[in-house]
């Protein structure tokens, strides 16, 4: 028997198929093979169409069986994965009242200030973990705002994933997870969030009936098996945002684990077994994919902005385009630890949650005409990367989150090794390297929700450890490089 999985992202829909048996993935492909469209029609706006989102699916689900041959008799459950904090909203007929406004619009922050100052940090952090902030909440107090007569047409609200299963099964559900990644979840009482909702005059029945991550969450009508290329009547059988996916594919599901991304951003996920919000701000806390309100996993989330964009801001300027990664990683294995006191802080890529806000912008210091080149650059670029890595991990530390070992995908930066032994080697853990992605992660949740395994553990260990950097002792060189960063930052922030 097999699992299919989705993972819908802003650039493209990944799909892949599981074997249940024997863990092994059979196969995996995206579509499109170029980059979805993000529309911008104001600046700071960022809109797709979810109906693309749907037809794309159908896309990907019969490219996918296309070239694996696999007979689609054989599939006996689907898993979603997908962009968090989008907002879809239907009318009465189900149809899409407006373009999706997705997780990197930030159109609604003044919204989310408004409310928190309203509500107070006390109730915020407390009930829902976070500011209303830039949250899918936020976006619907926006389109209330701004275009009531939309508001006064919408039936039901989505988030992305939401809208998948829908359009595969024809029920309008949601879950607990999805609800508080949208500010939607009231933590403290387990429940609707009431008093936000409330306080904007928003009516709760707007929002889904809530169904488990993890189970039968509707069927495949005879059409929509048709469009997928699957059989009628399987089941959608599991539904996460991206993140907490991503998570679930790398195994990370008990506190003291961490799991981490280092694409254009860096993410950080950490999973806790209590609710501990943060006074500053600096992360943001949701349902993790095993949350039950008798068992609270709690996923926190601590989010970089300015990671591997500058990894690729240099490729394609400082390198015209000319190296590859592995080339560049070859230019930087030639600089010595610590970059002969070349110090760049790569935080050039908007405002930084990390740093409460701050909008600091990239800076390179220490640079000398006589000693340094264009190779110190580069290493440079990964040590002060992995730097700033450090510097959140250290937030989660305050928080009393601690690890030895961090989880990630064999993609982005964690491809390279110097990259990856350095942060090894500053954060004291192992950083391990697995063959994964969200499809996967997505199918395997799939199985799990179906039956197959009788725990989400055993679902999730089938996956291959490729390699492990192990923390080496610290060199004065590149404990230098760390407190000199730091200092560099301070200065910054002054």
């Amino acid at each position: 028997m097999k699992c299919i999985g989705f993972d819908l992202g802003s650039s493209s829909i990944k799909a892949a198929i599981i074997d249940t048996e024997s863990g092994v993935l059979l196969g995996t492909c995206q579509y499109p093979d170029s980059e979805m469209a993000i529309d911008s029609p104001e600046p700071g706006f960022a809109e797709q169409d979810p109906r693309v989102w749907w037809e794309n699916c159908q896309k990907v689900s019969r490219k996918l069986l296309a070239q694996t041959g696999i007979d689609p008799s054989e599939i006996k459950g689907i898993g979603i994965a997908y962009q968090m904090h989008g907002l879809v909203c239907l009318d009465n007929e189900g149809e899409v009242l407006r373009p999706s406004i997705i997780w990197c619009d930030s159109r609604a922050v003044s919204q989310g200030e408004l409310a928190f100052n309203a509500l107070g940090s006390d109730y915020c952090l407390s009930h829902l973990l976070n500011s209303p902030g830039n949250f899918t909440a936020s976006k619907l107090r926006w389109v209330q705002e701004n275009e009531p007569d939309i508001f006064a047409k919408i039936k039901t609200v989505f988030l992305p994933g939401d809208y998948l299963a829908w359009c595969m099964t024809g029920k309008k559900n949601t879950t607990i997870t999805g609800l508080s990644e949208g500010v939607f979840w009231d933590f403290k009482n387990k429940e609707i969030s009431s008093s936000l909702l409330e306080h904007w005059q928003i009516p709760a029945s707007l929002l889904p009936p809530i169904t488990n991550v993890f189970g039968e969450q509707g069927f495949l009508s005879e059409k929509t098996a048709n469009l997928l290329g699957l059989p009628e009547g399987i089941p959608v059988a599991y539904r996460s945002g991206d993140q907490p996916n991503n998570a679930l594919s790398l195994g990370v599901l008990e506190p003291g684990e961490i799991a981490a991304t280092g694409g254009t951003s860096g993410v950080v996920y950490a999973v806790a077994n209590e609710i501990i919000p943060d006074s500053e701000s600096r992360v943001n806390s949701f349902a993790h994919v095993n949350y039950t309100i008798n068992d609270p996993k709690i996923g926190v989330l601590l989010c970089i902005n300015g990671t591997g964009i500058l990894y690729s801001w240099l490729k394609n300027q400082w390198g015209k385009g000319l190296l590859s990664y592995a080339d560049m990683e070859k230019v930087a294995a030639r600089i010595p630890e610590g970059s002969d006191g070349l110090t760049i802080i790569p935080f050039g890529n908007g405002a930084e949650r990390i740093l409460k806000n701050k909008q600091l912008g990239a800076s390179i210091s220490g640079l000398d005409f006589n000693r340094h080149t264009s190779d110190h650059f580069i290493r440079a670029a990964l040590e002060g990367i992995a730097f700033s890595f450090q510097y959140g991990m250290s937030i989660l530390n305050e928080m009393g989150i601690q690890a030895n070992r961090i989880k990630v995908g064999n993609d982005n930066l964690f491809q390279s090794a110097i990259f990856s032994q350095t942060l090894s080697n500053i954060s004291s853990c192992s950083i391990e390297i697995v063959k994964t992605n969200g499809a996967e992660g997505a199918a395997r949740g799939a199985a799990f929700g179906c039956g197959f395994y009788n725990t989400l553990a055993d679902a999730v260990g089938q996956t291959e450890s490729i390699h492990t950097f192990h923390p080496e002792p610290v060199s004065d060189a590149l404990s230098a490089a760390a407190l000199k960063w730091r200092q560099t930052l301070k200065n910054n922030l002054q």
